[in-house]
């Protein structure tokens, strides 16, 4: 071949090479898909099973709630009747998964009300309050496990370190007192309870999450500052790095290019449950700062023996399960060179 001729099969070969990555990622993506979908089905299917059987063995009923303990029998089978609670079992759990499926989570047994509507107002709560957690955790983990493994074996390194520990043992709710305490009836910088959306103004909407976002944060900025300093030292003692500083990289290249993107491995795979557990651990904080969110519409519920809204928590603690695991499969498959080649 010619030089001309291959100049001008240049162009046709970079084409090809770019339509075979783009269809390799999306190979990679229908993969992930799938493995997420092969282990969604069977634990949502089993999981809500269970919820309903240990429903039937407790003898919960909506009749208890609304008529007390003192209820007379006949009155007790006509609310259950009402209620479709004397149909088999079987059956009452296949209507309950159809509506599930059509995006009806059912009625609540203490108050009549539809349960999606009132687990959308408590987890608009739950979700600004655990999104600020997670991206407060992140940038100062972040920062603190990259110092420590630049600066590993030194000083600096065992003060990160020893600082980690420390916060990683704090509960929440005894961070979330003294928060108070300083900065909101001490210093007045923040409020001490209640909640604004962010549609009444984004000043106000931060100044009632950072509080308990800040408490939250704090066993997030533990577990990824510890997991970013162990990946990114074992990411130095590969080979392919002391390749790359025989080779007269820049330190900052080689740790942009080839230590973090192998080191980050460990942090999205703790970050994958991370976020839902933030929501759903979040009810003890959400009594201190008198936030009416998801935690504390699960407790409420369970509290009363609503459950209609415990089955409707437990499908929403299962989708965002799923859903950030996703999310962080597809960030490891694009980050992390291993992870794109076992996929």
């Amino acid at each position: 071949m010619t030089t001309t001729e291959a100049q001008a099969a240049a162009p046709a070969l970079r084409q090809g090479l770019a339509a075979g990555g783009t269809r390799h990622a999306l190979g990679r993506v229908l993969a992930i898909l799938a493995r997420t979908v092969a282990v969604f089905v069977p634990v949502f299917l089993l999981a809500t099973f269970v919820t309903f059987a240990l429903r039937s063995l407790s003898g919960l009923s909506p009749a208890r709630i609304q008529l007390g303990e003192e209820a007379t029998v006949e009155a007790i089978a006509r609310v259950e009747a009402e209620w479709g609670l004397d149909r088999p079992f079987l059956v009452q759990y296949g209507d309950w998964i159809g509506g599930v499926l059509q995006g009806q989570l059912g009625t609540s047994w203490s108050n009549g009300a539809d349960i999606s509507e009132l687990i959308g107002l408590g987890l608009g709560v739950s979700l600004s309050v655990a999104t600020l957690a997670l991206v407060l955790g992140v940038v100062v983990g972040f920062a603190l496990g990259t110092v420590a493994a630049l600066r590993r074996t030194t000083w600096i390194d065992r003060a990160v370190t020893g600082f980690v520990t420390v916060i990683s043992v704090m509960p929440a709710f005894v961070v979330g007192i003294v928060l108070v305490a300083v900065f909101a009836v001490g210093l007045g910088l923040f409020p001490s309870a209640g909640y604004v959306p962010a549609e009444q103004g984004l000043g106000p909407w931060l100044a009632h999450i950072t509080l308990p976002a800040v408490a939250l944060s704090l066993d997030v900025v533990a577990d990824v500052a510890r997991q970013l300093r162990t990946g990114l030292v074992a990411a130095y003692r590969d080979n392919y790095v002391t390749g790359a500083v025989v080779r007269g990289l820049s330190p900052r290249r080689i740790f942009l290019r080839h230590v973090l993107r192998n080191g980050l491995g460990p942090v999205l795979a703790t970050l994958g449950l991370k976020f839902p557990a933030l929501v759903g651990a979040s009810v003890v904080t959400e009594w201190i700062f008198g936030l009416q969110g998801f935690g504390r519409f699960a407790n409420d519920a369970a509290q009363v023996g609503d459950v209609p809204a415990v089955q409707g928590v437990l499908v929403v603690s299962i989708a965002l399960v799923v859903s950030f695991n996703l999310i962080v499969n597809l960030a490891l498959a694009r980050v992390t060179p291993a992870s794109q080649r076992g996929v």
